[in-house]
């Protein structure tokens, strides 16, 4: 992709995941680390395989989770005046032919992106993203 910033114009907003999913994503992460921490301390007292095993899942559910939020976090859909940036793909406002209501936005050269339900105000972003498009389609 060619370096559009000039062409994007001034930003307008910015709108990244929504502070719920990430508190669940956190609350998730510190139950499972509370849990990994509760069987290892039941192996250590009872030396018992069964232990260790419940110890290891949750260890691996607060590393999925982990790497799930941080992952997550750099979901972000920025809007300029002349277009939008989302995963470091630029589209002007010309470009874009259709915005469905679940996110999924088409291109006139055939690709097309979803924007995650995540994204905090999701509702208003995808209006905002219809209307910059028909209006600039117009």
């Amino acid at each position: 992709m060619p370096d559009r910033s000039i062409e994007l114009g001034k930003k307008l907003s910015s709108h990244g995941i929504s502070s719920v999913y990430l508190q669940r994503g956190a609350f998730i992460a510190v139950l499972s680390f509370a849990f990994f921490l509760a069987m290892m301390f039941g192996y250590y007292l009872r030396q018992s395989l069964g232990y260790f095993l419940l110890a290891t899942a949750f260890l691996v559910l607060y590393l999925i989770t982990l790497f799930s939020w941080y992952m997550q976090r750099k979901n972000e859909v920025i809007v300029y005046e002349n277009g939008l940036r989302f995963r470091g793909s630029d589209a002007l406002w010309s470009e874009i032919t259709k915005v469905e209501s679940s996110g999924r936005v088409e291109l006139k050269d055939g690709s097309n992106f979803q924007i995650p339900t995540t994204i905090h105000d999701f509702d208003r972003v995808v209006q905002l993203i219809n209307f910059k498009a028909v209006q600039n389609f117009s």
